[in-house]
């Protein structure tokens, strides 16, 4: 007989009836979709959007009526959106938010790209977020992003996708052959491959053209693409275009129970927390939101991410709309810092402690801290709030356990958390574990999909 003063971390599978799994699979194919679709934190705003606005959502706008039932989508610089339903409370009440983000770590293109070097053609990079470089040399990369083109009559924004189509090229960044690297290999994983070094292989054929220049190959490339784009190369000054890896999400496993994709950390957080919004198909009781960031990535900076007063506006509109403090609607708020942890992996068992990483199977993982090291850049959860989730979760039958981020000197991260609770706002980290975090093909589990799904609905309804 199981003794129940002990707590054990259990799979999740035996409290899956066969519907509740057939769900889970059906669940992940939807998934899958939004990864393909949503490779840059744009194209993840234009889709949400886009299922916003099938659903009834409309854009809110400053001076709207707001009452109970409303479902709004505000979208800031294309780059970031926040979901809302009105709840039946007045927002005096508070609010139930999960805040997300929709960047992922990427190969930049700079604003002076193009250049010709014996014979091929290139584009220099910069690096997105914590990558390791390693792993991106010699793998197939999509383009995608948007140009800003200036012209006498004005601008026009031109969006690029190139690669995701079956008879689209690809690119890639070299590396070299095994027989000339003892040199390299000499070196560590972390200088192995040189930032620099990291430059995307567009092309070698030398144009046709008999203008005169010896950059035939650059020119070549500039021809393709003001012929498709229409854009010159001065308009690489107001682009933004990134490199993304290749690779359509795909089920791991022979069972099929893993999801394998390039994004997880964090749409696979964002599309749970946008998807059981939309599914929550009664008036909730305290207004019900999902914030869908950018630049988490990178430290939550800048006018798209977590620190942007943006969110403090619109909160501050909404309560305009119902004569309420925003202070108070703030103070009463309780939010799900939707972001992964690590799962446990057994190859590397060394940099985790098994009592307290999350596992893979085991539901959405609640993280009371992140941070470094001692709790560096982390908000760390109260106790009361921590008991309030495990009890919203025990009523609603939630897969659920609780995470951490690897052994304490092993290293660490952090979330948007700590934004949120210098908010004045209630917070606790809630996701899903993830194997091969920032790697450029990244797995996790559809059972912590599915329970993280299921638990940010639930959330919704608290009361």
């Amino acid at each position: 007989m199981e003794n129940e003063l002990f707590y054990d971390k259990k799979t999740g599978w035996d409290r899956m009836s066969a519907d509740e799994r057939h769900a889970m699979h059906d669940y992940a194919e939807g998934y899958k979709q939004f990864l393909n679709e949503a490779k840059t934190e744009r194209d993840a705003v234009a889709f949400l959007k886009a299922k916003a606005e099938s659903l009834g959502f409309v854009p809110y706008t400053r001076g709207m009526e707001v009452k109970a039932g409303d479902k709004y989508y505000k979208v800031n610089r294309n780059k970031a959106i926040i979901l809302t339903v009105i709840g039946s409370e007045p927002l005096s009440a508070g609010i139930n938010l999960t805040a997300a983000h929709l960047d992922a770590p990427r190969i930049d293109i700079r604003t002076v790209p193009l250049y010709e070097d014996n014979g091929m053609a290139f584009f220099k990079t910069h690096y997105y977020g914590g990558i390791k470089k390693y792993q991106w040399p010699t793998i197939p990369l999509e383009l995608r992003g948007v140009v800003c083109r200036v012209t006498d009559e004005g601008i026009e924004s031109i969006q690029v996708r190139i690669g995701d189509k079956p008879d689209d090229p690809l690119f890639v960044i070299s590396d070299l052959l095994i027989h000339l690297a003892s040199d390299q290999m000499q070196k560590s994983m972390m200088k192995g491959i040189a930032a620099e070094k990291m430059n995307v292989l567009i092309g070698s054929q030398p144009s046709d053209s008999e203008t005169d220049t010896s950059d035939k190959i650059k020119l070549a490339v500039m021809e393709y693409l003001n012929q498709a784009y229409g854009i010159t190369e001065e308009d690489f000054l107001s682009a933004e275009l990134c490199c993304v890896p290749a690779f359509p999400a795909r089920d791991i496993g022979f069972d099929r129970s893993f999801v394998g994709s390039y994004g997880h950390d964090d749409r696979v957080c964002s599309y749970p927390a946008a998807t059981a919004l939309f599914d929550y198909d009664e008036i909730p009781t305290k207004t019900a939101m999902a914030v869908l960031v950018d630049k988490e990535e990178i430290g939550s900076d800048g006018v798209t991410g977590m620190q942007s007063h943006f969110f403090d506006t619109l909160i501050a509109d909404l309560c305009r709309a119902q004569d309420v403090l925003p202070e108070e609607c703030l103070e009463n708020s309780t939010c799900l810092s939707a972001d992964v942890c690590n799962a446990f992996d057994p190859n590397y068992p060394e940099v985790s402690e098994k009592r307290n990483d999350a596992r893979a199977n085991c539901g959405l993982a609640l993280t009371k801290y992140t941070g470094s090291r001692g709790k560096s850049g982390a908000s760390d959860a109260t106790a009361e709030l921590m008991a309030k989730i495990r009890y919203l979760f025990r009523q609603n039958n939630i897969i659920w356990q609780t995470g951490q981020l690897g052994k304490v000197d092993q290293g660490g991260g952090g979330t948007v958390a700590m934004f949120m609770a210098n908010r004045n706002i209630d917070t606790v980290d809630a996701g899903v574990p993830v194997l091969c975090m920032h790697a450029p093909y990244e797995v996790i589990a559809k059972l912590d999909l599915y329970a993280t799904y299921r638990g940010f609905g639930a959330f919704y309804g608290m009361k």
